[in-house]
């Protein structure tokens, strides 16, 4: 298993991240277990969780996800060859019944940070990131920013002087971000010089082939800065799998089982993710080795995270890592890209 460093740090991480949000939700315990002996088995050394897992986020499941994931821990003890990512809710979501509304001020990281470390029987995190922002910007698929002058937010330095001194308590190693935008990255960036403060070292966001916004603001980061891409949702809820074509809704499948999970399901997408599929069967590959390399190609990024409910489909995934796209595939996809540009942001 190939591996790239996280930012600047020391740390090496397998390009295949093995993502966890099914786990208590879509998978049993048991299941999550042995997602986790055949990834690591495989070479993956890199696994990202969150406190809000699984999704979608219910009270009554609300960090499961981390509680298996610890459990296993335990049962292997493997800890120190893992790295092991999670993340702080930010506000909105409906998640009221989380600290009664998470926010990012410095009582709740501290709060939130305590309760991951118990769920995953560890006394240290390698990447706690911040899963979206305490402001209004754009995430999770908004378009066209409107400052609202009347937000109630938590001020960013609030937020990274609380992280910085989970760092310094050894609680966590790095600080990562999630769903954040170029100014508030750079923003991070400047106060972290400017107080002394531990830099960010890698940013989450979505990123596959119909969603390919990263590259407008964040790659030129990404490279300048050592903040690399922490790709999620690379096959787009699994739509670039091409198992929803033509209306389908496959049994058990993620957006058969939830409507919540829309975002890549429109009519562009759909006519793009149909593109997309008849190009990978033209070259020979299936539609997710595809769109999974694609992403393994790109030299902004630092890990892809993957997700399945199966065996055989984390077996496919993984194997992305494997496959090297021709100069004609990846010429392809950009006619493609040209003819349907960011579909579904």
């Amino acid at each position: 298993m190939q591996t790239r460093k996280l930012g600047p740090t020391d740390i090496d991480v397998s390009l295949i991240c093995l993502g966890t949000m099914t786990w208590g939700q879509q998978n049993t315990e048991h299941q999550a277990f042995e997602q986790l002996d055949l990834a690591t088995a495989e070479g993956i050394n890199f696994i990202d969780a969150a406190e809000m897992y699984p999704v979608p986020p219910k009270a009554e499941t609300q960090g499961l996800t981390e509680t298996y994931l610890g459990n296993w821990l335990a049962r292997r003890g493997r800890r120190d060859d893992l790295v092991i990512a999670s993340k702080v809710a930010g506000p909105g979501n409906g998640l009221t019944y989380l600290r009664n509304g998470p926010r990012l001020t410095r009582q709740h990281i501290r709060e939130a940070c305590e309760a991951s470390l118990k769920r995953l029987k560890t006394d240290y995190i390698d990447l706690y990131q911040v899963h979206w922002p305490d402001r209004s910007t754009n995430f999770f698929g908004q378009l066209g920013y409107r400052h609202n002058t009347a937000e109630q937010s938590t001020p960013i330095e609030e937020t990274l002087g609380a992280l910085s001194e989970l760092v310094q308590e050894g609680k966590i190693r790095h600080i990562g971000l999630s769903n954040e935008t170029p100014w508030g990255t750079m923003e991070y960036l400047r106060l972290a010089g400017e107080k002394g403060w531990p830099r960010v070292v890698s940013i989450q966001n979505p990123y596959n082939l119909l969603n390919r916004s990263f590259e407008v603001g964040l790659a030129e980061i990404a490279h300048r800065e050592q903040v690399g891409l922490l790709a999620y949702s690379p096959l787009a809820f699994g739509m670039l799998s091409g198992k929803y074509q033509g209306g389908q809704r496959p049994e058990g499948a993620r957006m058969t089982l939830f409507s919540r999970f829309s975002r890549y399901s429109g009519a562009r997408g759909e006519l793009a993710t149909q593109a997309y599929v008849d190009l990978a069967k033209e070259h020979g590959l299936t539609p997710a080795e595809l769109a999974l390399a694609y992403v393994n190609s790109r030299d902004f990024l630092t890990s892809n995270i993957i997700g399945a409910t199966s065996l055989d489909q984390l077996r496919e995934n993984i194997g992305s890592a494997r496959v090297e796209l021709s100069e004609e595939v990846l010429k392809s996809v950009e006619t493609l890209h040209a003819d349907f540009t960011y579909p579904c942001p």
